[in-house]
């Protein structure tokens, strides 16, 4: 509602047009505080047990207004107001918001489920590096087991029958055998000029 935000939240929270605290009027500022208190209510409404029975692991009232705040963009917005230095005045509003928020979590909880899901985040990521480290390995296992490990220069030696080299022998030839189209007995003497 009228919040000199850098960034427009995502959601239905969106203010008209970006204002700086010297050119809101008095009914902008009386909304946003409106605002602010609505949001502390209705955090501060106290869980009914007898009301929440749920299965274990199921997300609370609590929860689930927490979620709907995220989704639209309100808590984007009390990120602006408490470091904004222009946006000083909501400090206490949004300091009581934000210890709401946390009022069923005690602070070694939260740091420790901060920690484990870090850690077991790390384990995950370096099981998954390392199952792709053997895999790659084992495919070079395959594809070097596939080539031969050395190439063979010697491209083989062949006897033509019934060409007679020097003598009564048959000619013996070295090349490839696409090369014995081209054959003759001149093939690597030196010609003259």
């Amino acid at each position: 509602a009228g919040l000199g935000s850098p960034r427009a939240p995502r959601g239905a929270l969106t203010a008209p047009a970006p204002q700086d605290w010297e050119q809101r009027q008095e009914e902008d500022t009386l909304l946003i505080e409106r605002i602010l208190l609505l949001v502390r209510n209705v955090l501060h409404v106290p869980p009914d047990p007898a009301e929440e029975q749920g299965v274990d692991g199921d997300a609370s009232a609590h929860d689930r207004v927490l979620w709907a705040l995220h989704i639209s963009g309100m808590d984007d917005l009390l990120k602006f107001l408490a470091s904004a230095q222009v946006e000083q005045q909501w400090a206490l509003h949004v300091l009581e918001i934000i210890s709401l928020m946390f009022r069923d979590q005690s602070p070694e909880e939260l740091a420790v489920l901060g920690q484990g899901q870090a850690a077991a985040e790390h384990g995950e990521d370096t099981r998954e590096l390392e199952t792709l480290r053997q895999r790659e390995l084992a495919e070079r296992r395959a594809r070097a087991l596939q080539r031969p490990s050395r190439h063979s220069r010697f491209g083989g030696s062949y006897v033509l029958q019934g060409m007679k080299a020097i003598g009564d022998r048959d000619v013996v030839f070295h090349k490839g055998l696409h090369n014995l189209k081209s054959y003759s007995h001149d093939l690597g003497k030196e010609t003259r000029r």
